[in-house]
């Protein structure tokens, strides 16, 4: 489908996954590893996440092979012969998947997601794993606090002109309609994901004519259609004023609008709002785009600035303010042994989980075969068996419908764009046992009874 996403295959990983995996290769250690995925901690401002990139991660998964030109590549990294790199040969995943389905909300230290699978191939997986999940989730995130500010009022896609390359574009569109968003500019996202496609005219083609009022008539003839007028080249209060006369001679009104690009949105659209209404045009609505993220959406909002259409772009296309998470893909069990680290602000806990949500987002990480609480639900699902899906891709709709379901329960202060406080998810009585357990375990056999960090 036109502008479909590549899918990442073995080598993109980092080299030392590759060392890593070779040498379990060699020392026979091909047992079952389960490993999880979560965020320690949210980035501020965050009052939620939104779990995304579970689907691109599961098509890499199912296309992870390591055939010849792959070993001959990771041997010519390594600088060692290519003979060396056979054991590698015709490693593929085969394991289990668990995880949160796209567009429900997540917490700090819960996993987004947990591979059990042989100790090889769950390792040579991580470093995707974490840019699909760390990326689309922290743009998604971004996104839905933009819908939330909005208010009710529709947001719209422009990010793909900075967006970090093309195919960060492509999942910025995709997220965008994940968590709401009316429409996109990037008419290749439009294709693939079936997203209504939205869009003006650029200040060039304003330029290009001798005025104002020839751009717009030239922009008119083209489009017989409801159209929308790019107003801030010169003198934004002037070309609300040409706009009008324009709209109002053609007898163009219903769906058609104007665009403030810059300026103080606010006060212009105040202005814009007045001149339109004059013109007996109250149906031709105002975009405002330039800049904005659900910081400046909030602040029009709560100004009470006519506004009808949001369009942002590059702050959150590249979720400016906390463009990564805190992410990690941490060995918790191996060989039915729990692990954990113990490093001093970077403590993992032991064993394969699940998280178990409550009314108001009373979650609970607990164990993987534990009982849940009374009124609580799963969130982690088998998505994977024995290296393929055991369902067709989740579709975008049933992915926002999620994050809807989710957004109605979330805590108002959680919500918040200003000072969020995002819920605290507890862990289990076993699971806190557990830790201790295994933490104790490790004081004494590696540290000599000694605390980590002592």
């Amino acid at each position: 489908m036109t502008g479909q996403m590549t899918v990442p295959g073995a080598l993109t990983t980092d080299l030392y996954e590759v060392s890593m995996v070779l040498a379990y290769l060699r020392e026979d250690m091909t047992g079952e590893a389960v490993f999880s995925l979560f965020v320690r901690k949210l980035p501020p401002d965050r009052g939620f996440l939104v779990a995304a990139g579970l689907e691109s991660a599961l098509s890499y998964l199912e296309g992870l092979r390591v055939g010849a030109s792959e070993a001959a590549a990771f041997a010519e990294a390594l600088h060692r012969p290519v003979e060396d790199l056979e054991p590698m040969r015709g490693l593929e995943f085969t394991g289990e998947v668990r995880a949160v389905p796209e567009g429900r909300i997540v917490l700090a230290g819960e996993p987004l997601l947990e591979v059990t699978a042989p100790l090889p191939q769950a390792q040579l997986a991580e470093t995707c794993l974490l840019n699909q999940l760390s990326h689309q989730t922290a743009v998604a995130s971004k996104a839905a606090r933009c819908v939330l500010a909005a208010g009710g009022r529709p947001v719209v896609d422009f990010s793909l002109r900075r967006t970090h390359g093309v195919e960060a574009g492509l999942r910025m569109a995709r997220l965008g309609a994940l968590v709401g968003f009316a429409g996109t500019s990037n008419v290749a996202a439009s294709a693939a994901y079936g997203i209504p496609a939205v869009g003006t005219m650029a200040h060039s083609f304003v330029e290009a004519h001798e005025d104002e009022e020839a751009a717009f008539r030239a922009f008119a003839r083209a489009h017989p259609g409801p159209v929308t007028f790019l107003v801030d080249t010169y003198d934004t209060e002037e070309g609300v004023r040409t706009a009008a006369r324009v709209l109002r001679d053609l007898g163009y009104g219903p769906g058609c609008a104007v665009r403030l690009d810059s300026g103080d949105l606010g006060e212009l659209a105040v202005r814009a709002r007045r001149i339109l209404d004059g013109a007996g045009l109250e149906e031709v609505r105002i975009v405002a785009s330039g800049g904005l993220d659900e910081h400046g959406v909030d602040r029009l909002v709560r100004s009470g600035a006519p506004i009808d259409t949001y369009a942002v772009g590059t702050r959150v296309g590249v979720s400016a303010d906390a463009p990564y998470l805190d992410s990690a893909y941490k060995l918790v069990a191996y060989e039915g042994r729990p692990v954990m680290k113990l490093s001093a602000a970077k403590v993992t806990a032991p064993g394969a989980k699940q998280v178990f949500r409550g009314p108001d987002f009373a979650d609970v990480v607990a164990l993987r075969d534990e009982a849940p609480p009374p009124g609580a639900e799963p969130l982690l699902e088998t998505v994977m068996s024995g290296g393929r899906r055991v369902a067709a891709p989740a579709t975008l709709a049933a992915a926002r419908e999620r994050f809807e379901a989710d957004l109605a329960r979330l805590p108002e202060e959680a919500r918040r764009v200003v000072d969020p406080v995002p819920p605290e998810p507890v862990a289990s009585e076993a699971l806190s046992r557990l830790t201790a357990e295994v933490g104790h375990r490790i004081a004494e056999r590696v540290l000599g009874g000694r605390t980590a960090g002592g």
